[in-house]
């Protein structure tokens, strides 16, 4: 479901809840908030697919996007963005696709753009264009983070980061989650994903049951993790001006 917003109705909305859009001057933003639209962002919802045309960038400004690379063993999480930052990323660096599907994780809402409106707002505003870019160095920085972290820490301490990146970006304590999408996450079988779980469970961080995640102790989840979850965090903070959590 889509809502055309007006120049009115729109930067309040969007400057609250996204915060690269909130990054931005109140000049240039007036200017791209009058090409947004709000959108509702569904579980399983694909706002592209690998090779395909990018009609649409979006801004969520809640749940959770991931950008999953679709191999022949397997589905894998390259990266994921929720209200920081945007997707649609590609098209900032003078292309028309991506490699990777972009995956609604967790439901949520924000705004979207046509992707040309988009191209010439920023062909118009090198202040906006040098934002957005930052949020895609912190994004590739999390990237080779994330590869980095697969590599050399232990399946529950991944499992911990990525649960408190998704937790930083939903709103309350509980959010949906199947063990398909979680071992897509973790770029493990399911298996390995209950046996993570449940170790977290059984320490009393986490609450899980019948595809929904329950955080019940945030700062114990934050000491299971690795230093990989703050590195992230604070990267994007350098970068973007605000922290993600």
């Amino acid at each position: 479901m889509t809502t055309k917003m007006t120049p009115s109705q729109a930067p309040a909305r969007a400057a609250s809840d996204n915060s690269l859009l909130a990054s931005l001057s109140s000049d240039d933003f007036a200017q791209l908030c009058m090409e947004l639209e709000h959108v509702e962002l569904h579980v399983h919802e694909v706002l592209y697919e690998p090779g395909d045309e990018i009609k649409y960038v979006y801004f969520p400004t809640s749940g959770c996007v991931s950008m999953v690379r679709i191999m022949q063993a397997g589905t894998v999480e390259v990266g994921t963005v929720g209200f920081e930052g945007m997707v649609g990323m590609p098209l900032l660096l003078h292309g028309t696709s991506a490699p990777t599907r972009a995956l609604v994780q967790v439901e949520g809402d924000g705004y979207r753009m046509a992707t040309a409106a988009f191209l010439r707002l920023i062909a118009l505003s090198d202040s906006t264009y040098r934002v957005l870019l930052r949020f895609a160095l912190a994004f590739f920085n999390q990237v080779a983070q994330s590869v980095a972290c697969n590599r050399l820490h232990s399946l529950e301490e991944r499992c911990a980061r990525w649960l408190l990146i998704t937790h930083d970006r939903v709103a309350g304590d509980e959010f949906r989650l199947t063990q398909e999408f979680l071992s897509f996450m973790l770029g493990v079988h399911r298996p390995a994903v209950t046996l993570a779980a449940g170790v977290l469970q059984k320490a009393g961080y986490i609450h899980y049951s019948r595809g929904k995640i329950l955080i019940t102790d945030r700062a114990g989840l934050e000491g299971a993790a690795c230093a990989c979850y703050s590195a992230i965090r604070d990267d994007y903070a350098l970068l973007i001006g605000k922290r993600v959590n």
